[in-house]
């Protein structure tokens, strides 16, 4: 496997100078050797003159968080990553590789959550090349790679969580952005290790029931707060009943038996659990008439 290998190359200004010097140099002595019809000095002045203007295919330009990886011949020489004017081999080819930080965001993909329910999800990934070399010959085309692997790992991270959990402490990917998020990174990472990116972060960034499903699972989740929200209310009545009672008996107020204790819990749970405001009975007889 190819590792990058990075080259310094030699500093495109002096060269430039100097091929501009020679050039002219090149050009006089040329002239003068036409002038003096001295044939073997033509040619000379001619070769040089040739391979002066070839070298100058050697000044290559790179700018800030930008690298080319070149080749001579086929075979890779290194990576130019010092920014500026520089000057390699002119016979090599310079390929331009960008190392900025990109984003990708993937399209809405509809897949099948853990427990077999139909979801739309979306990530987006930010990602950046820190191996050129494997970034250029490990893979055909490396930001092709990155959209193809990306999708990938979405589809694999949502087949293995379910959208809502059922079970408390229960990983899913509504409410555990956090932990999905780490895992998706971690899994785009692996996926593109290959390739010679870093995958900075990777985030949800849609994620919803598809629209066969949506409005029954809207249904199920209000159901579930409806649940909840009563058990809340119910423990609370219940505290609320016990306290009354204990208080009762602790002040004396009243001496209660079982069946009007009974009847007192009833009443006033009907009153606290109700969502309703209660209607006042006045009860002019006794419980045992």
């Amino acid at each position: 496997m190819l590792r990058e290998k990075e080259i310094k190359g030699l500093s495109g200004w002096p060269m430039l100078l100097a091929m501009l010097a020679l050039a002219g140099f090149a050009v006089l002595s040329l002239i003068g050797a036409i002038r003096a019809q001295e044939g073997s000095a033509v040619v000379l002045w001619v070769v040089v003159l040739f391979v002066d203007l070839i070298s100058l295919a050697g000044l290559t330009v790179i700018n800030p968080n930008e690298a080319k990886v070149v080749q001579l011949f086929g075979a890779y020489q290194g990576t130019l990553k010092q920014q500026g004017m520089r000057w390699v081999n002119p016979l090599t080819s310079r390929r331009r590789v960008s190392l900025r930080v990109r984003n990708f965001e993937s399209g809405h993909l509809k897949v099948n959550d853990h427990d077999g329910n139909p979801i739309e999800i979306a990530a987006v990934v930010v990602w950046r090349v820190v191996e050129t070399a494997e970034a250029v010959f490990h893979v055909d085309d490396y930001e092709d790679f990155v959209h193809v692997q990306s999708e990938a790992a979405v589809r694999n991270l949502a087949t293995s969580y379910p959208y809502d959990a059922h079970v408390e402490g229960q990983l899913s990917l509504r409410m555990s952005a956090g932990e999905i998020a780490q895992q998706l990174r971690k899994e785009v990472q692996e996926r593109l290790d290959k390739a010679g990116v870093e995958v900075i972060e990777a985030r949800i960034s849609h994620l919803a029931y598809a629209p066969e499903i949506a409005s029954a699972m809207l249904r199920r989740q209000q159901a579930s707060a409806i649940i909840a929200a009563r058990q809340k209310i119910v423990e609370g009545a219940v505290g609320m009943v016990e306290m009354a009672l204990a208080s009762l008996s602790e002040k004396d107020v009243v001496k209660l038996d079982e069946e009007r204790k009974a009847a007192m819990v009833s009443n006033l749970l009907v009153v606290l659990c109700s969502d309703r405001d209660a209607q006042p009975v006045v009860n002019t007889g006794t419980l045992y008439q």
